[in-house]
């Protein structure tokens, strides 16, 4: 088995991330093999910076879970090394990717800054969060009592109305606890001999019975109707006084990332502390941004070039060769 030294591997490892490739490379002379370890060191530090933001990103704001966070953070380092790679790979004198990445990174740098000053600043936005509750609370408050409120004379009303109807049923079955039902009988009778032209004859009897009021059978729905308006009464009564603490979680579970952004400018905007720091972690973020395209600029032809260059040739030439048979 072959094993290869901690520097080639890191070669590797460049050469995947800027895009080159390695058995050209490994052709090429010591400058280009160092354009590539300066690439890769500036790559894995943004690509590291950016891992950190899309996980405390996605953790924090997104709610996502752990393992959805690091799948985001490895999403930030792809996007991040695809990005480079439009740098890195552009051939010389073709400045019109470096004018786009100049943008990009002054972007980047904001939304980096942004974010890791948000999760910085965690202890600051969170005491601006409290005088912002306080501030929404008395606007949501007192619509959210009031309509409680109004629920609870509602139950009230409708109580009192039963327990009068109660009232009165109860009245009248003290009156009249019993009450006399009436009844008749009739029968026939035919004379003696059974005869068909005979006149019948019929008996009436009358009688009178004493029942229980059936209005008593009316109490026991109404009582229940009536202890079921109670118990919704007092649920809505601890509603009311646990208003205030169950908004105030509300409000807190959906603060968002736009809510911290805005308590973040708020605290950049009343401390010059607060301002500085965010400043250096801008300008430290866009000095990463940029190193790439800077060297890019900046950097001489090396033979791994005209190694690409030699190869394009000899393809031109090839398909000359092929075309003329």
């Amino acid at each position: 088995m072959k094993h290869f030294p901690l520097r080639q591997q890191w070669i590797k490892l460049g050469c995947f991330l800027t895009g080159y490739n390695p058995n050209i490379l490994a052709g090429c002379s010591e400058i280009s093999t160092k354009r590539v370890l300066r690439y890769t060191s500036a790559i894995t530090i943004i690509c590291f910076l950016w891992a950190f933001i899309g996980y405390c990103f996605s953790s924090r704001y997104l709610k996502l879970d752990w393992y959805y966070s690091i799948v985001s953070a490895l999403f930030a380092i792809t996007i991040v090394v695809q990005i480079e790679r439009q740098v890195i790979l552009s051939p010389k004198g073709n400045n019109l990717p470096l004018v786009f990445r100049m943008v990009i990174a002054l972007l980047m740098a904001i939304i980096g800054s942004v974010i890791i000053d948000q999760i910085m600043f965690k202890d600051d936005i969170e005491q601006q969060k409290i005088i912002m509750m306080d501030d929404k609370i008395k606007v949501v408050l007192p619509a959210k009592s009031e309509e409680l409120k109004r629920q609870i004379r509602s139950i009230d009303s409708a109580v009192m109305q039963k327990e009068n109807e109660r009232s009165h049923l109860i009245d009248d079955i003290n009156k009249h606890p019993t009450i006399t039902i009436f009844s008749k009988k009739t029968t026939q009778l035919n004379p003696v001999g059974n005869k068909a032209d005979s006149l019948k004859k019929e008996t009436v009897v009358r009688a009178s019975q004493q029942i229980q009021n059936p209005k008593m059978n009316l109490l026991k729905p109404l009582d229940d109707q009536i202890a079921s308006l109670r118990d919704e009464k007092y649920k809505k009564d601890s509603l009311l006084l646990m208003l205030r603490p169950s908004v105030e979680a509300e409000l807190k579970e959906k603060v968002g990332f736009l809510d911290e952004l805005d308590l973040m400018f708020q605290i950049l905007g009343n401390s010059n502390i607060a301002l500085i720091t965010w400043s250096i972690w801008f300008l430290l973020l866009l000095g990463l941004e940029l190193f790439i395209v800077v060297s890019k600029l900046n950097e001489p032809e090396t033979d791994y070039d005209k190694m690409l260059e030699q190869q394009t040739l000899l393809h031109y030439k090839r398909i000359e060769l092929l075309g003329k048979h």
